[in-house]
């Protein structure tokens, strides 16, 4: 009976853990949708959630030395500006304008409008060559561009300016994690435990995405009842308690993925990611005032088959040890963190135990 009840147990934690995940992640995409229809400063959110997270990776850090005994990577002010400034530029970019986006458009477009990032981020792997041509990769492409174009086409509740914000989010999210991968390959900066990533991160996406906020949102802020004018200490109290449940749930979605993917694998979040766009469409019909005509809906069917060959050739190729597809997907919305991910050695996989040490790769 042991074989049964420990398959079962795995089992039941894997759910456990995807349900997990699903939480932050779906969570945080309604999240930011509902805190935009009465708090219409994206910009100074993000800034408040990228601080949240920074001090929540410092506790941590601070944990894990104390367990561990062991200090934490400390990035020289030369490597830290020189080799993590142009990644954290673009994710500041990536996860500001994805925010933003939501003043305008729908959770559905806004979901559909992301997964497009998997077409960019394979571009820009063929363009630094971390990835090897496919003419698979052509097909992945072409269902994922179609689709978008059958969801966007004569939608009811179709936004412009929202969508080619959402879309330039995407296109910066593919240079972002393809930054992202180069960085983390680099063993010497040490910073394959995603705790130490985030912790390095945030400070310079603060600063680089803090002149935007001044420029667009600084004058605005500081005259809104909202937080400098309020004549009440309730409403302040309020303001910074749902901001800081936003930073909270960008802070559980990368440690969620991370759990996920160290106890299962790669595959296994990026099965779940596919369902979780599935379940975000279902929920944004149900709950939400989102309206898409049967074309629209074929068009989210077809794009979902894009990602879903694109996962599939990741899994073939990685069986046949062929470098190719890297798992660069980038569909939380968040908001959308730097996340590493541990995968595990397909010759490994078949025949290793879940406390094996596992390779690190990017998600």
């Amino acid at each position: 009976m042991a074989c049964p009840v420990q398959f079962l147990c795995r089992g039941l934690r894997t759910v456990g853990l995807v349900l997990l995940y699903y939480v932050f992640s779906i969570g945080i995409t309604f999240y930011n949708k509902w805190l935009m229809k009465g708090f219409h400063y994206p910009l100074f959110m993000t800034l408040v959630h990228l601080t949240i997270i920074f001090c929540l990776s410092a506790l941590t850090r601070r944990a894990m030395h104390w367990r561990t005994g062991k200090p934490r990577v400390i990035l020289s002010w030369r490597d830290y500006l020189r080799k993590v400034a142009p990644t954290a530029l673009a994710t500041a970019l990536d996860i500001g304008l994805s925010n933003w986006s939501f003043l305008f458009i729908t959770i559905s477009l806004y979901t559909m409008t992301k997964s497009s990032a998997v077409v960019f981020i394979l571009f820009f792997s063929l363009v630094f060559k971390l990835e090897e041509p496919n003419p698979f990769l052509i097909l992945v492409v072409l269902l994922i561009s179609s689709g978008m174009f059958m969801v966007t086409f004569q939608a009811q509740q179709f936004n412009l300016e929202g969508f080619i914000m959402a879309l330039l989010a995407s296109f910066i999210g593919g240079i972002r994690w393809t930054l992202t991968q180069v960085l983390m390959q680099k063993a010497e900066l040490g910073l394959q435990n995603p705790i130490d990533a985030m912790y390095h991160l945030q400070p310079l996406m603060f600063l680089g995405l803090f002149p935007l906020f001044l420029y667009n949102e600084g004058l605005s802020l500081s005259t809104s009842e909202k937080l400098f004018r309020v004549t009440e200490l309730s409403p302040l109290l309020y303001s910074l308690f749902t901001l800081g449940i936003g930073g909270s749930l960008a802070f559980g979605l990368g440690f969620s993925e991370f759990l996920l993917v160290s106890r299962t694998s790669s595959l296994t979040l990026s099965i779940s990611g596919i369902f979780k766009e599935v379940c975000t469409l279902l929920l944004a019909a149900a709950l939400t005032e989102d309206k898409l005509s049967g074309l629209n809906w074929m068009g989210c069917v077809v794009c979902l088959c894009g990602i879903s060959l694109h996962v599939g050739l990741k899994t073939y190729y990685s069986k046949n040890k062929v470098p190719s597809l890297r798992q660069l997907n980038s569909k939380s919305p968040e908001l959308e963190l730097p996340l590493l991910q541990q995968t595990r050695d397909e010759a490994e996989e078949s025949a290793a135990d879940e406390d094996e040490e596992q390779e690190i790769t990017l998600h």
